[in-house]
């Protein structure tokens, strides 16, 4: 991995990895940041069209962030860090790729008369509340000048964080459409703690959707992943759903575990370490690819919204506000759930 050897040097890690591009590397002595390096990076651009955005839910993102700190073993982006010539497993979880100039970036980029004020979606990628943000403080400013343009916008995240920029957010919600939504596939304390060990726990982010609902800015919950075998019997379901309803969550959306490369490698590494007897049946499961087949994903939907409806949160596709719910990437044509709008 070329990083081994980079230590403080700008000019060889940007020789390394982004061309001419100079990239500073940090690391920090305290606890909440041991181990993990920072590569600080002046980013050319950062507000991004997606790729097949004619089938996505949204067009446009911003991503100040590379790597991700939450560490969830299943995370569709750990394929992403290989384009950096970086490793998809710990040093995703552990080399945090930071976008130094994001917020005058996104102030650039929405005085630019060719902008249009189309919606961007954040969090789409990994999440711009993760551990970094605490230090580098990115969102502030591009949250601050997406209010001053009243440039419609939404964040996903599991990131307590969030509520650190509650001002911010709410003075948008007052001149823009403001949509949040806070990922919590599962309440399974046991499950939490080796499957995204590096989040915030989920009655914690449960209390980031309450807090936000009591300023007035109403937020839907990703319900992703459901894991099958671990996170899909009927009653943990339901006390996933009970607890998001008792949180005010405006909407509940599922979504079924998908396994991309980079992240299936690293996913199946976790799997045959915490539930060797599982292997066999996600090796079938996931025979023709990334996702789980089309009738176990009904299935899921199905119950969810059926809870959701026995106790009181409307599916997300009824009238909500516009939200982010997926990737950055096209859903396949045989999993249409994948792609519903929170």
């Amino acid at each position: 991995m070329r990083w081994d050897n980079l230590g403080d040097d700008p000019a060889a890690a940007g020789t390394a990895l982004f061309g001419t591009e100079a990239v500073t590397t940090r690391t920090f002595d305290t606890p909440e940041f041991r181990g993990i390096t920072f590569h600080e990076v002046r980013a050319r651009s950062i507000v991004n069209r997606v790729p097949g955005a004619s089938r996505m839910p949204f067009e446009w993102t911003v991503n100040p962030y590379r790597g991700c700190t939450h560490a969830c073993v299943y995370c569709f982006a750990r394929k992403t860090h290989s384009y950096l010539d970086l490793d998809t497993g710990l040093g995703f979880d552990s080399q945090i790729v930071v976008k130094i100039n994001a917020p005058e970036l996104v102030r650039r980029q929405l005085a630019s008369r060719r902008w249009q004020g189309a919606h961007i979606a954040m969090g789409t990628n990994v999440d711009c509340y993760q551990r970094a943000e605490g230090r580098y403080r990115l969102m502030p400013g591009i949250i601050a000048a997406l209010r001053d343009h009243a440039n419609p916008f939404s964040i996903l995240t599991k990131g307590t964080l969030i509520l650190r920029d509650l001002d911010l957010l709410v003075q948008a919600a007052e001149v823009t459409e403001v949509g949040i939504s806070v990922s919590v596939g599962f309440t399974d304390q046991e499950l939490w703690r080796t499957v995204e060990p590096g989040t915030p726990s989920p009655q914690r982010r449960l209390d980031v959707v309450r807090a936000l609902g009591e300023h007035g800015i109403g937020c839907g919950v990703l319900m992703a992943p459901v894991i099958p075998f671990l996170g899909d019997r009927p009653e943990q379901l339901r006390e996933t759903v009970r607890a998001v309803a008792e949180a005010g969550a405006t909407s509940v959306t599922p979504l079924v575990l998908h396994l991309r490369p980079g992240a299936r490698e690293w996913f199946f590494t976790w799997l045959r370490q915490h539930h060797p007897h599982l292997v066999g049946r996600y090796e079938r499961m996931y025979a023709a690819g990334a996702y789980a087949p089309t009738w176990y994903q009904r299935r899921i939907t199905r119950q969810v919204h059926e809870l959701a409806a026995e106790f009181g949160i409307g599916p997300a596709h009824r009238g909500a506000p516009r939200r982010i719910s997926a990737p950055e990437e096209p859903a396949p044509t045989e999993a249409p759930e994948q792609l519903s709008l929170l």
